[in-house]
């Protein structure tokens, strides 16, 4: 069978050598599942276990389509071909069961037959082993280690287990029916809330962002993003901030956006004086900060509305600010260090003019301002997304066909069938590539939240999270910024298996509750927490993926890279710290007392990248930097008095170095 033309391996599965049969499979399936897609979220919305069981069958068929069993290096052989077979067949029996036999399913809720338990167990191992194809082992492993605590306990499958069991997580332990039931047949497992946000809401988006690739929205993010600062000192690396947070806004990961963008930013840092772990770094962080940057949110804005039960605008709402807080704190980082090592700007002929950008590629703008006007009309999320694939679809034809027919034949270029012929099969290609790229995104996340749902539904049935609320209160003492330094360390260790998604979903079942019976943490407060700090595994060592993208790219040691990312991205784990002590900023209050608060955040951020990088106007001395330190702690201490105090010091620390600045003479770089 001949090797095809293989896709970029930028594409989920596009590092896997294929024969030509199979991608033509995978296309067929990919377009066949955003097609169902369009369907149920646009013309005829179906009911929530046919939409999720039909996505989930879909979704499985792909990932194992797309990856092979034995890795991407390897050709599947007999061995491989057969396992997949069987699992192709665990899949269509996975959704076909439940959409043949949900009325029959439903009448007898709880008293099982052989044959759903049956089926039930064959759902479980399908899921899991896509799930270690399309996300990663840890997710697996984490999904059995759920399994094996529910049949742990003296009423369980593993009576001896439950032995070993620490005395605050022992439970009465569940036999293979009742653990099968809740994982497969109710709506607390496999199809609960997770997957049905992935089945609806996140993969919709995940087509729009897809559309918006395919069209040459990328391109038009970067150029504009470059036209806006790159005569500026240290511009490429300012337009890596800005170019990440647009890409970010509309792609569901920080790997796809690190290597999307910088791509085009990092050779371009490293050129103009960058050391090359300064540029992967620059990037990871601000790829990263495209996750928590609205109205996205890498998928998490729709997960936190449905768990909270808060209105999808609400979330985009609240989260805006510290997300320009995030970018600014990263855009300061990229400005010191330019000031620093004495960097100018790019010449201007080497720049794309913003009038040209905006002239190419204004289009790339109606469909998301589409978007936002459907959202505060207050329509559903799931028809928004619809509406705005069809916009940029119609755009973009409506567009391609204005220039083809007027604008071409004064260029020399006139209007024949042979033309019109070639017009038409290049923009149906156009259509599959976004058809099939939309579906090839989706499998991650989709697979991820199907796992999650087994953890969440194991956490129900034995009552782990009020466990692990009891174990977190006696680790803490009750002291809350222990207990957060507690979430920041354990959604670091999930996010070494778990990719960001799941990482929130897990922990919030998990340390929610506590957070806001036990601390008094405002409900949607401690949901953004927990969202921004899963994201600290793409820029925290010794597992930092997004930073390790960056380091591939800009060729420089993946363990310098990601230490330079977490530098840059230390808006992380300062911001979420702050609207806990400062809840204002997210659920609101007087005026005055929001517009002080993000007034003062902001000045902290910006004071304590000064501080960490030891220079703002000028080189800045140990003293003023303690004390800006320190400064920092007071103002996010919720106490007007001593915010007032923190911010004086922050002032005058500031204040000092500017005049050093002016009494020094023009200042040569220094060396970072």
């Amino acid at each position: 069978m001949s090797e095809s033309n293989q896709p970029s391996s930028v594409v989920p599965g596009g590092n896997v050598i294929q024969p030509r049969m199979v991608l033509w499979s995978i296309t067929i399936v990919a377009v066949g599942l955003s097609l169902f897609q369009l369907y149920s979220a646009g013309i005829q919305p179906l009911g929530l276990f046919y939409q999720r069981s039909i996505h989930l069958a879909l979704i499985m068929v792909l990932a194992f389509l797309m990856f092979p069993a034995f890795g991407p290096t390897r050709k599947r052989g007999v061995l491989g071909w057969g396992l997949d077979l069987v699992f192709f067949a665990g899949a269509i029996l996975t959704g076909g069961y439940l959409v043949l036999n949900l009325d029959e399913i439903f009448s007898r809720a709880g008293f099982w037959n052989s044959t759903d338990i049956l089926v039930a167990c064959i759902a479980t191992v399908t899921v899991l082993e896509a799930s270690r194809r399309a996300v990663g082992f840890g997710m697996t492993v984490i999904g059995l280690l759920a399994i094996v605590y529910a049949f742990a306990g003296p009423r369980g499958e593993l009576p001896w287990l439950g032995e070993w069991m620490p005395g605050i997580l022992e439970h009465r332990g569940y036999t293979i029916d009742r653990v099968a039931g809740q994982l497969y047949l109710g709506q607390e497992g496999i199809f609960g809330l997770p997957l049905g946000v992935a089945a609806t809401y996140i993969f919709i988006f995940v087509l729009f962002g897809a559309f918006l690739e395919c069209t040459g929205a990328g391109k038009f993010f970067i150029d504009m993003a470059y036209a806006a600062t790159g005569r500026q000192r240290g511009g490429p690396a300012k337009a890596a901030v800005l170019a990440s947070a647009g890409m970010g806004s509309i792609s569901g990961s920080a790997i796809a956006n690190v290597v999307t963008t910088g791509a085009f930013t990092i050779p371009l840092m490293k050129r103009l004086g960058y050391k090359a772990k300064q540029a992967g770094g620059i990037e990871a962080a601000a790829s990263t900060g495209g996750q928590i940057m609205p109205p996205l949110m890498g998928a998490g804005a729709f997960l936190i509305a449905e768990y909270t039960n808060t209105p999808y605008l609400d979330i985009v709402k609240v989260s805006i600010l510290p997300a320009i807080m995030y970018f600014a704190t990263v855009y300061l980082f990229v400005h010191i260090i330019a000031l620093k090592q004495g960097m100018q700007g790019l010449p201007k002929d080497e720049l794309p003019q913003m009038r040209q950008v905006m002239k190419d590629g204004w289009h790339f703008l109606l469909p998301l301002a589409v978007l936002v006007w459907l959202l505060a009309m207050s329509m559903s999320p799931m028809r928004v997304g619809y509406y705005a694939v069809v916009t940029i679809l119609a755009v973009a034809v409506l567009r391609y066909v204005l220039w083809f027919f007027f604008v071409a034949p004064r260029q020399g270029q006139p209007v024949t069938a042979t033309a019109v012929k070639d017009v038409v099969r290049t923009g149906f290609t156009k259509l599959i590539e976004g058809l099939e790229l939309g579906a090839r995104n989706a499998v991650a996340v989709s697979m991820a939240c199907a796992v999650a749902g087994i953890i969440v539904g194991v956490v129900g049935l034995t009552g782990l999270g009020l466990k692990f609320s009891s174990m977190m209160l006696a680790f803490s003492g009750g002291n809350l910024v222990l207990a957060l330094v507690m979430v920041l360390l354990a959604s670091l260790v999930l996010g070494m298996g778990l990719p960001v998604t799941a990482s929130y979903i897990v922990l919030i079942v998990l340390v929610g509750p506590a957070l806001t019976a036990e601390f008094g943490v405002p409900l949607l407060v401690a949901h953004l927490v927990v969202f921004w700090y899963s994201q600290d595994s793409n820029v925290t060592p010794p597992i930092a993926l997004a930073g390790f993208a960056g380091a591939a790219i800009a060729g420089s040691k993946p363990m310098e890279t990601s230490f330079q990312a977490w530098k840059f991205a230390k808006g992380l784990y300062l911001i979420p710290l702050f609207m806990v002590f400062n809840p204002e900023i997210i659920i609101g209050g007087p005026v005055p007392v929001v517009i002080w608060n993000g007034v003062i955040a902001i000045l902290a951020l910006g004071a304590f990248a000064a501080a960490l990088e030891g220079y703002l106007f000028t080189k800045m001395s140990w003293l003023p930097r303690i004390a800006i330190t320190a400064a920092i702690f007071g103002v996010f201490y919720p106490n007007l008095m001593t915010e007032i105090a923190g911010v004086a010091v922050m002032i005058v620390a500031i204040g000092a170095n500017w005049l050093a600045s002016k009494r020094e003479t023009p200042a040569t770089p220094v060396s970072g």
